[in-house]
């Protein structure tokens, strides 16, 4: 079975999920078991705090899209969350979650830095697999859920301004020539969320074709992991 059908199966089918409360929960749950400032912990709770004052149904026009929106939102954490207990088990995670692990305690990288290779991994491989997913759930296209990906967006903007805002170090301690104010800067939100939206179109219409989906998919992941690395260059 590939990964994306091995996402899809355990993520769920039928109806949406009501909110975003089962998806808390195990966020707190890894806050009591990495420690903290390390590695996904950093993302974690700037994650955790941004999920936990937003509301689940992500101010859709009606039902059905607050539904829609739900539960893209909820595939999206489900994915990340399932990539840290896959390594927190000893397993193998997607590719773009790969390179926090190994330099989690490393002197030399920031929390800020952390927390944005996680983000990236997070816009850059399970955003994608998430609106695929919510698509086979629905029983719609991509296009459809263009509305719900932008809402989604919004709450991915609002924990990129978290992470800026609690982890960049202040003017004080960082000058203008510091390695990390032009590491940070070379990173895109947006472009991120550019990059997704049109491999998940790409992904959906190559669900026909199973090894060249797969094939599609691990060329998405090596290439959130990639952006990753760079994003956890040593900086002091």
């Amino acid at each position: 079975m590939t990964q994306i059908e091995q996402f899809a199966g355990t993520a769920g089918a039928g109806r949406p999920p009501a909110g975003a409360s089962p998806v808390i929960e195990r966020m707190r749950e890894w806050c009591s078991r990495w420690p903290p400032g390390e590695g996904v912990a950093v993302f974690n709770t700037a994650y955790l705090e941004v999920v936990g004052r937003v509301d689940p149904d992500l101010g859709g026009d009606g039902p059905d899209d607050r539904e829609a929106a739900a539960l893209l939102a909820v595939r999206c954490a489900e994915a990340y969350l399932s990539a840290a207990e896959t390594a927190a088990a000893g397993g193998r995670p997607p590719e773009c979650w790969r390179p926090l692990l190994p330099c989690r305690r490393h002197p030399g990288v920031r929390p800020v830095q952390f927390a944005l290779s996680a983000l990236q991994a997070h816009v850059g491989h399970d955003l994608v697999l998430a609106v695929v997913d919510t698509c086979r759930t629905l029983g719609c296209d991509p296009p459809d859920l263009e509305g719900e990906f932008e809402r989604v967006g919004d709450l991915l903007a609002l924990l990129e301004e978290r992470i800026h805002d609690e982890l960049m170090p202040g003017p004080d301690a960082l000058g203008i020539a510091d390695p990390l104010t032009h590491l940070v800067s070379s990173w895109s939100l947006e472009r991120a969320r550019e990059a997704a939206w049109s491999a998940a179109r790409v992904l959906w219409r190559l669900r026909g074709f199973p090894s060249l989906a797969e094939e599609f998919r691990q060329r998405t992941d090596a290439g959130a992991g990639l952006v990753g690395r760079l994003l956890l260059t040593p900086c002091r």
